[in-house]
């Protein structure tokens, strides 16, 4: 069987929808309502899925000293996803309505649990309603099982990793949030404005094409070995607001054939709880090549 770890098109998934060993997630979610996902997977969603909520499933509850979705608890999890249906040899896809900005939360949360089968849907459900494939309203009949978590603690850093890494010129630190959010011109969701020192702008939807889907392989890999700047993919942090989004750069450099990087899952919401850690706005330098490109948005500092 042939075994999808990054993308689906929709016309794979529409091909395997009674497919068994498929299951699908619904993992919109709306950061300023976090209820309309859930109202939106009762009034459509791609048949057979289930819906995923990002504060409920796939966080744990915040603390003074978390972000805005902290990491949940593997074996909770594990439980979810046995309850849902999900075992060693399922195939997972997960979508959303957002460019795939919610959804590779999941994706990534599946890897960090040793579970590789699982893709996101290439242009997700609005691809999924351009190409005319079924809706449904219908809850599905889940057959349970056993999920058995394997967390690799590899493949994210804390914060006061990132507070290293911010000094070393070997490592570098990919923020995935718009440009206006990370030069601190504009912050609608947290309390303090800014960036980690030292850190660069590479917003995910660099990540894409006009239409929505990820890039072709190639692009992908030539766009991100300029963003490297000639550091391994190991020595790549991902950060964003709160660890969703900067799941995007993971996947489009796993995309790209970079594998390695690793998440911050507090990431900004996290850093700022901590007056101890400094702050910085605006952009502190480009590469050469950033005005020439007209793409990128990196400012590093």
């Amino acid at each position: 069987m042939t075994k999808f770890t990054t993308l689906v098109s929709t016309e794979q998934l529409a091909q395997h929808l009674d497919n068994p060993d498929w299951v699908v997630f619904d993992c919109r979610f709306t950061l300023t309502d976090p209820e309309a996902g859930r109202r939106a997977y009762t009034h459509g969603h791609i048949p057979g899925t289930r819906y995923a909520h990002l504060d409920d499933d796939l966080s744990s509850p915040i603390t003074p000293t978390t972000g805005r979705h902290p990491l949940p608890d593997p074996e909770l999890l594990a439980q979810k996803l046995g309850q849902w249906g999900v075992g060693a040899n399922t195939q997972v896809v997960v979508y959303d309505d957002s460019f795939g900005s919610m959804a590779v939360r999941m994706w990534w949360l599946l890897r960090w649990l040793g579970h590789d089968s699982v893709a996101l849907l290439d242009g997700g459900l609005p691809r999924w309603k351009r190409d005319k494939f079924p809706l449904s309203e219908e809850t599905p009949v889940i057959k349970p099982t056993t999920f058995h978590a394997k967390p690799n603690r590899n493949a994210w850093v804390d914060a006061s990793e990132v507070d290293a890494a911010r000094r070393e010129t070997r490592r570098r630190i990919l923020d995935a949030r718009p440009e206006e959010r990370f030069t601190g011109e504009i912050e609608p969701l947290d309390k303090i404005a800014g960036h980690i020192p030292h850190s660069c702008n590479w917003s995910f939807e660099e990540n894409l094409d006009l239409g929505g889907t990820l890039l072709p392989a190639d692009e992908l890999r030539e766009a991100y070995l300029k963003v490297l700047a000639g550091q391994t993919p190991e020595n790549i942090i991902h950060t964003c607001g709160s660890g969703v989004t900067a799941c995007h750069n993971i996947l489009a450099m796993e995309i790209a054939g970079l594998s390695g990087s690793k998440l911050y899952p507090g990431s900004w919401s996290e850093w700022i709880t901590d007056p101890a850690r400094p702050v910085e706005t605006g952009e502190a330098g480009l590469p050469p090549d950033h005005h020439e490109s007209g793409k990128g948005h990196l400012p590093c500092a």
